[in-house]
């Protein structure tokens, strides 16, 4: 997609590289991140769910200060209909792949993939390369000591309540087939590990392999992720826990860390990894973090109290500005996987095809902090169908305002309920300014303006959102399409203010 300019909102607190002030390097909700080195710059991306485009680019020349430059996946794989989770960036002989997850059509859960000759793309999709009953994700490639290739993933036998084995399968030198026989590297027998180990990334050094892994409950309020390690002589085993895991578990500001992506730079070792905010907690996501680590003198991983890398993270604009210049919407723009949206930039507005299920049509920017202001300008002369503004969990559950021919209606949609709390009448106008206001990510307040100065609230308290995320997102922010499909929504602009929490 191409970049209009867009200034991408963050509200960076403390800058010390200490694990009690640990900045988030990418913040907001990017899960599972994956950084991958092709010359003298750093790729990332993260799993982006149900919602699409599929997969975030970012890129940087540092390992602290990211700008995300586009998506893998603009179009649907022709196998796949939802869940894209966990995206393994790679470099080897000048091509790029990415090995990644998502649902079969009609199926489970496959670790499939794609390649490109540059990292920006475009991405060539070779379709899944395995997919057990139970459901098969966190692929991660990996040679062993005498440089065959294989595929390192994790059977989803916790959806069904069994063990979740690791296992490794030789893999054609094209990344299209596995070949010969899978063998089980281990799986969750430790009790921190609770009902599942995922997520590996390995890595080679000295006399072993290394597999940094995740275990436990990754997810929602009641999370209990860490991470832990084990390691080998030979990549098929036998393979041996750290007696002292987890080694990476809640700390400071931050919870259930885990699932990431070893890179090394300069002769230093770093782990991109993702853990929730203790304050904005599941309203803002899972949220990429960097953590420095080292080799003990025994032969085991030892993550660092300080990583020194973070003293070069850059405080980041609080403000996220799109006034629709371009001719397509920016890279930060987001929307249901299950509802693509029709649209179209023109002289300088966002018109929005309108849908008549549930929330309508939608286009959604991630949110970064737990407080924050969100306005947006509806030209209501061009305007046919019901245009609004939302926090959006998902298709089901939603909560917003939305402008009708002659009222304002403040709604929430919960499981797929749609309610209406209260309307008000307002006079005609060539535009109107609706405004979110959202405190500790869950309390949502709305208003609007005639004169874009004057706000008139809604509600006379805030509305409680703690339904909105689902159990593997973040809370969304956007503007919204409601009505027949011959009708649309036209919007000026969108503006979001970070405040501290």
């Amino acid at each position: 997609m191409k970049r209009t300019q867009f200034l991408l909102t963050c509200l960076t607190t403390a800058l010390a590289a200490t694990a009690w002030a640990q900045p988030a390097v990418i913040p907001g909700d990017y899960p599972d991140p994956s950084v991958t080195k092709v010359g003298n710059t750093y790729w990332a991306s993260a799993t982006s769910s149900n919602w699409f485009p599929a997969y975030p680019l970012l890129k940087s020349n540092d390992l602290v200060n990211w700008q995300t430059v586009g998506n893998i996946f603009t179009k649907l794989p022709d196998w796949a209909d939802y869940y894209f989770w966990a995206p393994e960036l790679t470099q080897e002989r000048g091509k790029i792949y990415v090995y990644y997850t998502a649902h079969k059509k009609g199926g489970n859960l496959c670790v499939a993939v794609a390649s490109a000759d540059r990292p920006e793309g475009p991405y060539r999709d070779h379709g899944p390369l395995v997919g057990q009953p139970y459901g098969s994700i966190d692929g991660f490639p990996m040679r062993d000591e005498s440089g065959k290739l294989y595929l390192i993933w994790k059977e989803d036998g916790n959806s069904i309540r069994q063990p979740t084995p690791i296992w490794a399968q030789p893999m054609n030198e094209e990344r299209t087939a596995l070949t010969g026989e899978k063998q089980e590297l281990f799986r969750n027998t430790a009790p921190w590990e609770g009902n599942l180990v995922e997520g590996v990334s390995m890595l080679r050094h000295g006399d072993y392999f290394y597999a940094i892994y995740a275990g436990a409950g990754c997810c929602g309020t009641g999370c209990t992720y860490a991470t832990g390690v084990a390691r080998a002589k030979s990549l098929l085993g036998p393979w041996e826990k750290y007696a002292q895991n987890p080694i990476l578990a809640d700390e400071g500001a931050w919870r259930c860390p885990g699932h990431g992506t070893t890179i090394e730079k300069a002769g230093k070792f770093y782990f991109l990894y993702h853990a929730y905010d203790k304050q904005t907690n599941v309203y803002t996501g899972r949220q990429a973090l960097l953590k420095e680590f080292t080799f003990t003198a025994d032969g085991w991983v030892r993550f660092l109290p300080e990583t020194t890398l973070l003293g070069n993270v850059k405080p980041a604009p609080t403000t996220l500005t799109d006034s629709f210049k371009g001719k397509t919407l920016s890279d930060g723009w987001q929307w249901s996987v299950f509802k693509q949206p029709v649209y179209r930039l023109r002289s300088g507005a966002l018109h929005l095809t309108a849908q008549p299920a549930k929330g309508g049509s939608s286009v959604a920017q991630r949110t970064l902090t737990g407080n924050y202001t969100v306005t947006t300008t509806i030209n209501r002369k061009r305007s046919t169908g019901q245009a609004g503004l939302a926090a959006i969990g998902d298709d089901d559950n939603a909560l917003g305002v939305s402008v009708t021919d002659r009222a304002v209606q403040l709604w929430k949609l919960e499981r797929g309920q749609k309610t209406i709390l209260t309307t008000q009448p307002i006079p005609r106008s060539k535009s109107l300014t609706l405004r979110l206001t959202a405190q500790q990510g869950h309390l949502f307040s709305f208003a609007y303006a005639t004169n874009g100065k004057t706000y008139q609230p809604l509600a006379t308290q805030p509305v409680d959102g703690t339904y909105l995320p689902p159990w593997d997102r973040a809370v969304r922010v956007g503007l919204t399409a409601v009505g027949n499909p011959d009708q649309q929504a036209v919007f000026s602009d969108f503006v979001l203010q970070a405040t501290p929490f």
